[in-house]
């Protein structure tokens, strides 16, 4: 359900959303859990958010980019530095917004994996959102490598029986052919509608995925890949609050360079954890 400003949110102000923002606040609105804002100008900045991720999905998958393992991606580098993990660095002086925007300008230039192509969605939807002077204040230096992100994206995952279009689920297939790592699983983003896009797999059904997945696994499983319960998404409340601009200090976060391709969010916080500790 939602909440605003402490009261029971009224759909009929919405009444004149596109089909889009009525499958966000309809998904929000029918789960027993409370999905709390501020003021109405942050539930509708949360609500562009996840329109404008959803949009980039689609734009992504309209484009010429295409899937790579990390050792095969590939960047623009006008904009871009590949390192050695394959993740690609922004270069000095060469401004975020201008960084991200390419990556679907000139589409053809681009090889990456799905972890990555989802914080690349989120981030050209949090752009779309706040615009790119709120956005290069926030994110000055751009790293793009698997689900390495900005603190102040705020990503956090966890485990739900819902999900609300814009998030990212993840389909898990547990006897993935050893051939073929990459096809571990799928980081994809609900779209709404039942349907789901996972960078190199295109828009698809749950079902579809998951018998992709199923023709990738080893000869003698037994077991299906299926739809984890597994939720990724930005702090969308935070970063309504940023999008006014302004000074906004910075730190730099540690980065893991696991080279395993098409993991989930919490499987990369559980190699970020296992590397920190001493």
């Amino acid at each position: 359900m939602i909440q605003v400003a402490g009261r029971p949110f009224q759909s009929s102000n919405y009444l004149n959303t596109d089909e889009v923002g009525k499958f966000i606040i309809e998904a929000m609105q029918e789960v027993q859990d409370l999905y709390s804002f501020s003021s109405e100008r942050e539930l509708s900045f949360v609500i562009k958010a996840r329109k404008n991720i959803i949009l980039s999905a689609r734009q992504m998958d309209q484009g010429e980019s295409t899937f790579a393992t990390f050792k095969g991606s590939s960047c623009n580098p006008e904009y871009w530095t590949l390192t050695e993990a394959g993740g690609f660095l922004l270069k000095p002086q060469v401004r975020p917004s201008d960084a991200i925007f390419d990556i679907f300008k000139n589409s053809d230039l681009y090889k990456f994996e799905c972890a990555t192509a989802c914080v690349i969605n989120f981030y050209h939807g949090i752009l779309l959102t706040m615009g790119s002077l709120s956005f290069n204040t926030l994110f000055p230096r751009l790293y793009l490598y698997s689900w390495y992100t900005d603190e102040d994206l705020g990503l956090y995952s966890f485990y739900a029986d819902h999900f609300i279009p814009g998030d990212v689920v993840y389909f898990n297939n547990p006897d993935f052919d050893p051939d073929t790592p990459w096809l571990r699983g799928i980081n994809a983003i609900a779209m709404g509608n039942g349907r789901f896009f996972g960078h190199g797999f295109s828009i698809r059904t749950a079902n579809q995925m998951i018998e992709a997945l199923n023709r990738n696994r080893k000869t003698d499983s037994q077991q299906s890949a299926y739809l984890a319960s597994l939720i990724t998404r930005p702090s969308f409340n935070q970063l309504a609050n940023f999008s006014g601009g302004g000074r906004v200090h910075k730190r730099t976060s540690f980065v893991v360079h696991h080279n395993k391709d098409s993991i989930s969010y919490m499987t990369y916080l559980f190699e970020l954890s296992y590397n920190l500790t001493p």
